[in-house]
C-alpha cells in the first residue's frame, strides 16, 4: 500500500526537520567527520581511475593516502612555517597599520580637506578615535586569543582529534565509498527510486563541477597571489595572497577583500614608490581576469547553475546557524536544494495547476 502525496510530504518534512535538528545539536562534534567525508567525495574519482588502471580499491586508497601524506609533509616543511610566521606578524602589525592610518589622516588628508572642504573638521575626531580604538582592541584581543589557544587543553585536544579523525574517516570512506552508495540505493523507496537516483545524479554533477573545480580554482589563485605579492616584496604578501585565494569561492569577497588589504598595506610600505602600489593592484586585477575568463570556465564550467546570490545566501544562513560546520555544508546543501527546486518547477510546469483545464 503506497503512501498518499500528503503522507509522503509529511514524512519527508519531518525527516528534514530531524536531520537539521541533529546537525545543529551535533555541529561541533560532526566537524572532523564532515571534513573526512568531503575529502573522500573529492578523491573518489581519482580512486575510480586507479581502479580502472588495474588497482584494487584498497590499494588505490593506500596510494592516495600516501600521496596526501607526502604533500602534507612537504607543506609542513616548506609552506606552513612561512604562513604561520607571516600570520603572527600580520596580527601584530594591525595596530601599527591603524596608527599609520591616523598619521596619514592627520598629516595628509586633513590639510587637503581644510583647503577644499570647509566645515568637515567636526567629523575627524570621531573617525580618528574609532580607528585608534580598533587598533588598540585588535592588539589586546589578538594577544588574548593567541594565549588562550596556546594554553587551552581543550583546544589542543580538539585540534588533535581533528588531525587524527579526519584522515581515518577519509580513508575508510574512500575505501568503502561504492559500498556505502550501494547500500543507500537499496534503502530508497521503490516507487520513487529511479526519480531519486536521477535527482542525485544531477546533484553529483553540480557538486563535481562546482566543488571539485572551485577547490582547484582557489588553490591556483592562492598560488598566483601569494607568489606574485612575495616577488613584489609586499610585507605579508604570502599570507595575504593565500587568504585571498582560499576565500575566492565566495563571490567577489576574495578578490575585493584581498585586493583592498594588499593595496592598503602597499600604500604604507611603498608610499614613496607609488608604482609598486599600482603593481599590487594590477596583480589582483589580472587575477580576476584570469579567473573569470580562463580558470573558472575551464575548471568549473558554465553548467553548474549555482547563482552567486544563492551561494552567498546559503553561506550566510548556514554559517550563522551551524558555525564552521554550516560553511562546509552550505555549498552541497545549496546545490541539492537548487536541483530539487528545479525539479519542482518542472513538475509544476507539467501539471494541471499550471496548464489549467486544457
Amino acid at each position: 500500500m503506497s503512501l498518499s502525496v500528503k503522507q509522503q510530504a509529511v514524512w519527508w518534512s519531518v525527516s528534514a526537520v530531524v536531520f537539521f535538528a541533529c546537525l545543529w545539536v551535533l555541529r561541533d562534534t560532526l566537524l572532523p567527520f564532515i571534513v573526512g567525508c568531503a575529502l573522500a567525495y573529492l578523491l573518489d574519482p581519482l580512486a575510480d581511475r586507479l581502479e580502472r588502471a588495474g588497482l584494487s580499491r584498497i590499494l588505490a586508497t593506500t596510494v592516495i593516502a600516501l600521496i596526501a601524506l607526502l604533500m602534507i609533509i612537504i607543506a609542513g616543511l616548506l609552506l606552513i612555517p612561512l604562513l604561520a610566521n607571516q600570520l603572527v606578524e600580520f596580527v601584530e602589525f594591525i595596530p601599527k597599520l591603524a596608527e599609520n592610518i591616523q598619521t596619514f589622516i592627520n598629516e595628509t588628508v586633513r590639510p587637503l580637506l581644510n583647503k577644499y572642504v570647509p566645515g568637515w573638521e567636526k567629523y575627524v575626531p570621531i573617525v580618528v578615535s574609532a580607528i585608534g580604538t580598533i587598533g588598540s582592541a585588535t592588539s589586546g584581543q589578538a594577544g588574548q586569543v593567541i594565549d588562550q589557544v596556546a594554553s587551552s587543553a581543550m583546544g589542543a585536544i580538539n585540534v588533535l582529534m581533528i588531525v587524527i579523525i579526519v584522515p581515518v574517516v577519509m580513508i575508510y570512506m574512500l575505501a568503502d565509498w561504492d559500498k556505502v552508495i550501494e547500500k543507500i540505493d537499496h534503502m530508497l523507496p521503490r516507487d520513487h527510486a529511479e526519480t531519486i537516483r536521477e535527482l542525485f545524479r544531477e546533484v553529483n554533477g553540480v557538486l563535481a563541477g562546482f566543488v571539485r573545480g572551485q577547490v582547484t580554482v582557489c588553490a591556483i589563485l592562492a598560488a598566483i597571489y601569494a607568489i606574485s605579492l612575495s616577488l613584489v616584496g609586499l610585507q605579508f604578501g604570502f599570507v595575504i595572497g593565500c587568504i585571498a585565494g582560499l576565500i575566492s569561492f565566495i563571490p567577489f569577497v576574495g578578490s575585493i577583500g584581498g585586493g583592498v588589504l594588499a593595496v592598503g598595506v602597499a600604500i604604507f610600505q611603498f608610499w614613496s614608490e607609488p608604482a609598486w602600489i599600482g603593481v599590487v593592484g594590477v596583480i589582483f586585477f589580472a587575477g580576476q581576469i584570469l579567473e573569470g575568463n580562463f580558470i573558472t570556465p575551464r575548471l568549473v564550467g558554465s553548467s553548474v547553475r549555482l547563482h552567486p546570490v544563492w551561494l552567498l545566501f546559503a553561506l550566510s544562513a548556514f554559517g550563522s546557524l551551524f558555525g564552521f560546520v554550516g560553511l562546509l555544508i552550505a555549498v552541497p546543501t545549496a546545490a541539492t536544494i537548487g536541483v530539487f527546486l528545479r525539479f519542482g518547477v518542472r513538475q509544476y510546469l507539467d501539471s494541471r495547476l499550471y496548464k489549467g483545464g486544457q
